[in-house]
């Protein structure tokens, strides 16, 4: 068995619970990127916890609830120390998994919490997220102080925002503690550093967690052809997945390639690197099935990158390099508010 000493802990927000440097995104274990395997799923969770990993993400619109359940199974006995967090907001129909609406009224967030306690099999969440913020449901306000009872009722932990503008963080935070923020952030998606996200969470002692800081795997190198995508993988409704934009983010993968060969890593491990080096405050969840590409993953912790790497990086992954948008306008509406 590897060290568990291997990644160092960082505090989540103004929370009493500490999360380690590289948490891990168990989404894809149960859909969106190709078929199930549940008992390797859980392998690489045990492996993870082995590690030294003690911070895992799931939501119970994955699946829909089955993620939940997954983690749930993965963390029986092995509960002290890991800080579970999971997402309320989005609602699905296990009959329609296509559909999405949102719902953040506070009855609904109640509800939901009860819903993933029993599903996780935990008394207390950890880090509860509002998984997406959209007005018409309920004022950010409203949302906040439902979820502000569940702490003092002993049910969560923590509070936490997904997908949210800097003015809406703001606003949150006058209700109640958040302890984290969660968006897509990566080489390929550098939103975050322009529209006032970063410096809203270093301004209210927020931690920023990003998702996807792989780019859904593209920045691995290991996704060459669209035609190896699954028929239901959801990458093939994504813009920037499309055949019009496919070969030209695939030569940003090649220069990443490029740059981690003079520095003896793989574009995976420079990818997660460059995500590290934006702050000590930053705590990625990059998600895999696979134990072995978990020890990719964490190796990447360690690797220090030098200014002159960081700006040949940046200079290649400016802020509009990707082509395409990351979500389709009927997800992209749901973002920012």
């Amino acid at each position: 068995m590897t060290s568990s000493t291997s990644l160092p802990l960082r505090p989540l927000g103004s929370s009493r619970l500490s999360v380690s440097r590289l948490g891990l995104g168990c989404m894809g274990m149960s859909e969106f990127y190709g078929a199930r395997d549940d008992a390797r799923s859980i392998r690489t969770i045990h492996h993870a916890l082995d590690r030294g990993i003690n911070f895992f993400d799931t939501a119970d619109m994955y699946g829909p609830y089955i993620n939940e359940e997954l983690l749930g199974r993965a963390l029986q006995g092995r509960r002290d120390g890991v800080v579970i967090a999971t997402k309320c907001g989005f609602v699905r129909d296990p009959a329609n998994p296509g559909k999405r609406e949102i719902n953040n009224r506070p009855e609904y967030i109640k509800a939901s919490c009860e819903g993933s306690l029993r599903r996780l099999g935990v008394e207390t969440i950890d880090l509860y997220y509002l998984h997406r913020y959209y007005p018409p449901s309920a004022s950010i306000e409203e949302a906040v102080g439902a979820m502000a009872d569940l702490v003092r009722d002993g049910k969560v932990r923590a509070l936490g925002l997904s997908e949210v503008s800097a003015a809406t963080l703001a606003k949150a935070c006058a209700v109640h503690p958040i302890s984290a923020l969660q968006t897509e952030y990566s080489l390929w998606s550098r939103e975050p550093e322009h529209n006032g996200v970063l410096d809203a969470c270093r301004d209210l002692g927020v931690t920023f967690v990003p998702y996807s800081p792989l780019s859904r795997g593209f920045l691995s190198g290991a996704i060459v052809r669209r035609e190896d995508f699954a028929p239901d993988d959801v990458r093939q409704n994504m813009p920037r997945f499309s055949a019009a934009n496919f070969e030209k983010n695939l030569d940003l993968v090649k220069t990443l390639e490029r740059l981690g060969v003079a520095r003896g890593a793989t574009a995976t491990q420079l990818a997660l690197a460059w995500v590290l080096a934006q702050g000590q405050d930053i705590v990625p969840i990059p998600g895999t099935t696979k134990a072995e590409h978990l020890d990719e993953l964490i190796a990447a912790s360690s690797l220090l990158l030098s200014p002159d790497e960081l700006a040949a990086i940046d200079s290649a992954f400016p802020l509009e390099a990707a082509s395409g948008d990351r979500y389709l306008p009927v997800m992209r509406a749901f973002l920012d508010h």
